[in-house]
Order: C-alpha cells, then sequence, then structure tokens
C-alpha cells in the first residue's frame, strides 16, 4: 500500500504544502479546482506506477499552503507563477501536469508560459480557456466590456456564508457537503472520502483576496462585473484567456477528460448567471447567452491539433465534475495513456 507524505516547500514566492507518494520517477503533479485542495487528488496520487513521482499541491489561499493575496488582474498567473516557483525548488525540470476544473486553467497558464517544461497536460473538466462567465461564442466574445456576469459577485452568499460558519451539515442545499455531493459529483454518489473532502473545501481562505474576491457594479445584466482581487475574478474572461496555446513550441500531448453530465464547467452550467437567468432562476434576464464553455475549450484545442498538437477528448458517461472521484479506474486508464505518449 503506498503511504503518502504531505510537507511544505518554502520558495522565494511563499511556502506550498504538498503531498506526495515518492520522491523518484518522472514527476506528474497534479493542481485542484476551486473551493478544494490537493485532498481531492490523494486517491489518484496512490494508483500510480513506481515509475511515476505523483505530487499535488494546495494553491495559495487553500489547503495548508500561505494564504497570500491573489492578484485577479493577473488572471490565473499568480498560480501558474506559484508551480513554478515550486517545481523549481523541488528539482524537477519537465513534469506532466494535470488540472481539475480551476486547476485546468492553472495549468493551461502554465503550458502558455514554459512549453519546454511541460511532458503532457490532462485536462479535468477543465475551466475555459476564455474563463468562467460573461462570455459567448467559440471565440469568447465578451458578452459586455466590463466582463459583466462573471468574478467575484457571482459566488452564492450563502454558500460562501455557510463556508465561514464550517457548516458540515446537508440541512441546506448550499452547504460544502450539499454542493459536493449535488455539484462536484454526480449524484446518488456518496464519495468514499466524503468527510475529508468537505474538510478540504472549509479551509479555503476567504474574502475581497481570496474566494470569492471582490466585484464592481455594471450598468450590463445582471449588474456585477468583475474585480481585480480573488479567486472568481482571475477566471473571468477580462483577466483570463489562454486561447493561443496553438501558438506554443513544443506542444506536448493533451488529454481533455470530463464527465457528460458535469453540471459546473457545461454549455448549460447552473453556475453560469446567464443560463440560469434563461431558464428563471435570476430575474431580469435580458437575452443574455449562456457561455458554451465546452464548445470554446474544443475550439481551442481543436486549433491546437490543427497545429500539430496530439489531443484526444474523452467523454465519460453518466458522471459529474470530477471524473477522478467518480470513474478513478477509467480515469486512471487514461490518463497512464498520456503519460506514455
Amino acid at each position: 500500500m503506498t503511504t503518502l507524505h504531505t510537507r511544505r516547500v518554502t520558495t522565494g514566492r511563499l511556502t506550498q504544502q504538498i503531498t506526495e507518494a515518492r520522491s523518484e520517477g518522472e514527476a506528474v503533479v497534479f493542481v485542484h479546482g476551486n473551493v478544494s485542495s490537493s485532498a481531492f487528488w490523494h486517491g489518484t496520487l496512490t494508483t500510480l506506477p513506481d515509475t511515476y513521482r505523483p505530487l499535488a499541491v494546495d494553491l495559495r489561499g487553500f489547503g495548508g499552503t500561505d494564504p497570500l493575496p491573489v492578484d485577479a488582474t493577473r488572471g490565473l498567473r499568480d498560480y501558474a507563477d506559484d508551480l513554478a516557483e515550486l517545481l523549481a525548488a523541488l528539482g524537477i525540470d519537465r513534469a506532466h501536469l494535470v488540472g481539475w476544473s480551476m486547476g485546468g486553467g492553472v495549468v493551461m497558464q502554465y503550458l502558455r508560459d514554459h512549453p519546454d517544461a511541460v511532458r503532457s497536460l490532462t485536462l479535468v473538466s477543465p475551466v475555459s480557456p476564455y474563463g468562467f462567465g460573461g462570455t459567448h461564442g467559440v471565440d469568447g466574445t465578451l458578452n459586455s466590456e466590463d466582463g459583466a456576469g462573471s468574478g467575484g459577485g457571482t459566488a452564492n452568499p450563502d454558500f460562501v456564508r455557510l463556508l465561514a460558519e464550517g457548516d458540515r451539515g446537508e440541512d441546506s442545499p448550499l452547504s460544502p457537503r450539499s454542493v459536493l455531493t449535488s455539484c462536484y459529483v454526480k449524484p446518488p454518489l456518496r464519495p468514499e472520502r466524503e468527510d475529508e473532502y468537505v474538510e478540504s473545501m472549509l479551509a479555503t481562505r476567504l474574502g475581497d483576496d481570496h474566494y470569492p474576491g471582490d466585484s464592481t457594479p455594471s450598468p450590463a445584466w445582471p449588474g456585477i462585473a468583475p474585480g481585480t482581487r480573488g479567486v472568481l475574478n482571475c477566471m473571468a474572461p477580462t483577466h483570463f484567456r489562454v486561447d493561443d496555446l496553438h501558438l506554443i513550441d513544443p506542444k506536448p500531448p493533451v488529454l481533455w477528460i470530463r464527465g457528460e453530465d458535469d453540471i459546473i464547467v457545461s454549455d448549460t452550467s447552473t453556475f453560469d448567471l446567464a443560463h440560469l437567468g434563461s431558464i428563471g432562476a435570476v430575474p431580469g434576464w435580458d437575452g443574455t447567452p449562456a457561455q458554451p464553455m465546452l464548445a470554446q475549450t474544443r475550439h481551442v484545442l481543436d486549433r491546437y491539433a490543427a497545429a500539430g498538437g496530439a489531443v484526444r477528448e474523452v467523454a465519460v458517461a453518466d458522471v459529474g465534475h470530477a471524473v477522478h472521484l467518480e470513474r478513478p479506474e477509467e480515469f486512471g486508464k487514461a490518463l497512464l495513456e498520456v503519460l506514455s505518449a
């Protein structure tokens, strides 16, 4: 049985917490999503063969990593630059990168900035290369110049409140546990490490500099636009855009794996205010189109493939936002194929 080890690594930017299975082999680095931590990768870390060195990192403000403020005007580069410093401190020159949800955006940004340092890229239900919310069309056209409908103001305040209160129950549909079991995975699945994942979610640092971030008023529907600080703003389309991956050289192989029933990253996302408006869940909808998140990712990866990169898309039936938790064997098989490509 593989034993996991957790430790903190000091870099020139901040001290980051990592969990690793071993210290030898080709590095495979796992990056978690929003309102989570490396704990969501612990089960995966134990499954890789001994030829690989699997490790998972807590991003700043999550888990056990220093809660430095997030400068959202840099998109996801604060996280990507932290990752670069971490790998340098660990003596890792090239790595396979695996990013889930927001972590998918982090590793896309890392690939954009350091293509020579990436052996392969695995995107697990990744945020669109055009950010989260506030755009339409496969080319990520802004719905409004100020990015209205995205950023820190789009978080559900009751979810944020229950996070702050440390709610571990499921009386509210917006409690961390309820969101985990209804949105992160597809019901009726109850994750094997459910309590561990809830604790991971509750470790999220909250506030304008962290989750969800600040916001500004907008004259465009739904009346809120991104701010300049915190987690949700660094995925706003006014700050984050990595649609030029086809220009990088070299081009490592890319695996895009997702659940067909994902309700978070979807062309009809229940976390996208424009889609919610279209179904009457957000009042005053003016016809603003929903963000076609999957179509946007496919558009960017199709251009990557047309420019000579190898891309494989795997859509897993009857699975939600977390393929690695819901179908670990199927996920592991696809991951090993891209690691050995």
